[in-house]
């Protein structure tokens, strides 16, 4: 009798660990979804500039990792399978150490992350007028920081139509996007040609109707106004993969006790 009750108590807890591991794995399914679909139907091709690096297999890839380990956790929970439990809890133990490390040397080498945010945001502002997406992806991120360039509106120099050199016949000349300018509550249009000539006047000027801080500085502003909140995000991912690697240790672990009652 004693032994029949220990059996209930260990298979209500596997059936509840069970569960719990199918709906954490949910999460994988919609990252693979969201994954694949960011890297089938986007064109982030074409508005970035990797170094011939394509990101849709970046995108297809990480979309990949979580369709494999979303099947290895669902049907290892459902089939209390020792194998795919076993594979799933290893393979989340994996990402969960290459996220450390990565963490890690993005504190260690943050001037150099710094310096390839500058050379990727250089590289875009050069193509700016040759990808529509390209151009609406920059007029946000300089709207929405309230930056102008990499690390000032002179960044702007890059651009064949914006630079100030004498071959320039551009209208748009040793100006700026409009996205970098300024807004006037009072103004319901958005003036497209405000940045006309504006860095043909004096750095006091340029303050009147223009941002002229960067955008690297600012996001990296934008960082410490919010390190609590970006820190308990991720946080929140590494605790929430450890409480998915240790269901699944318990699972696998009731299964074998359960195994061991039936001997």
């Amino acid at each position: 009798m004693v032994m029949s009750g220990k059996h209930f108590n260990v298979h209500e807890v596997g059936c509840c660990i069970k569960y719990f591991i199918f709906g954490f794995n949910i999460i994988f399914w919609v990252s693979y979804a969201f994954f694949t679909l960011c890297g089938v139907l986007s064109n982030i091709s074409s508005i970035t500039d990797l170094g011939g690096f394509d990101p849709v297999w970046l995108f297809l890839v990480v979309g990949g990792v979580m369709f494999v380990l979303g099947f290895a956790g669902c049907i290892g929970a459902l089939r209390e399978n020792s194998f795919l439990l076993k594979f799933f809890s290893v393979f989340l133990g994996i990402i969960f150490f290459l996220e450390l490390t990565a963490g890690v040397l993005a504190f260690v080498f943050k001037d150099w992350i710094k310096d390839q945010l500058k050379f990727f945001i250089n590289n875009n502002i050069r193509a700016y007028r040759d990808d529509i997406d390209l151009q609406n992806l920059i007029d946000f991120t300089q709207d929405y920081w309230e930056c102008c360039g990499a690390f000032g509106p002179e960044d702007w120099n890059l651009n064949i139509y914006f630079n100030c050199t004498d071959t320039n016949l551009s209208r748009e000349k040793c100006g700026v996007p409009f996205s970098c300018c300024t807004k006037d509550p009072a103004e319901d249009v958005i003036n497209t040609q405000c940045g006309y000539d504006i860095r043909e006047k004096d750095d006091n000027e340029q303050k009147m109707f223009i941002h002229t801080k960067g955008c690297v500085p600012q996001f990296e502003k934008w960082l410490q106004e919010n390190l609590t909140v970006v820190a308990g995000i991720f946080i929140g991912i590494a605790l929430l993969q450890i409480f998915g690697i240790c269901l699944a240790q318990n699972l696998l672990r009731t299964s074998l006790i359960k195994e061991l009652h039936l001997i």
